[in-house]
């Protein structure tokens, strides 16, 4: 049987120090990213002044949908380019309720709506969507409209606890057939409170699937 000898006695294995060494990098790391909050945009929502865009290509849109309310969702109409409220089951393209965003398509929706996920890609090099692939939205298991795909537009920032955008690009089509291009690009009012919902849209109101000149 060996003997530990006095001068063993301080002597560490390798493996256990190099242990030890990322332990310490991990646990500096996670402080030092718990000190650096997030700044994400913010925006007042916009005031709902729809007017009619015809067959015209609009680009580039920006609009903060008021999603504070916890009840009620929030109407979107891309053909008159403004929030919509007391819209008919038709009339409606994109809606939102807090986080969560759904399409006027789908189980029991009056509409054609669907979504196809281009994913992280800048918006501009999005000129045309496709032509098949679009889903409505579902009902959970409570009866609760959702759309899987559109969920997907943020992630959780663990230390923040903020909802930040992961910069994706939807192919939306409308209720009537027409297309857009939409991205989500933040979650917060000035302050930052929840509840300010704002998308980046372009908006073929001519029928075709070119979404940028």
């Amino acid at each position: 049987m060996s003997r530990l000898l006095p001068d063993d006695l301080g002597r560490v294995p390798w493996w256990l120090g190099a242990a030890g060494g990322v332990f310490v990098l991990a646990v500096a790391y996670l402080v030092a990213s718990s000190l650096v909050r997030p700044s994400p945009p913010t925006r007042l929502p916009s005031s709902p002044s729809p007017a009619g865009v015809g067959d015209s290509l609009v680009e580039d849109r920006v609009v903060t949908l008021d999603t504070r309310d916890r009840e009620e969702w929030r109407r979107f109409d891309f053909s008159r380019g403004a929030p919509v409220a007391g819209a008919r089951r038709s009339e409606w393209d994109l809606a939102a309720r807090r986080y969560r965003l759904i399409v006027n398509g789908g189980d029991q929706f009056a509409g054609r709506a669907g979504v196809v996920s281009l994913g992280a890609v800048p918006f501009d090099s999005v000129r045309r969507v496709p032509a098949e692939g679009y889903r409505g939205t579902r009902r959970d298991q409570g009866g609760d409209p959702e759309h899987p795909v559109l969920d997907g537009w943020y992630r959780y920032d663990f230390f923040s606890h903020l909802l930040l955008s992961r910069g994706r690009v939807f192919a939306v089509r409308t209720a009537d057939g027409r297309y857009a291009k939409v991205a989500v690009v933040s979650y917060y009012c000035p302050g930052p409170e929840p509840g300010c919902l704002t998308i980046r849209y372009s908006y073929q109101g001519g029928g075709s699937r070119r979404v940028a000149r």
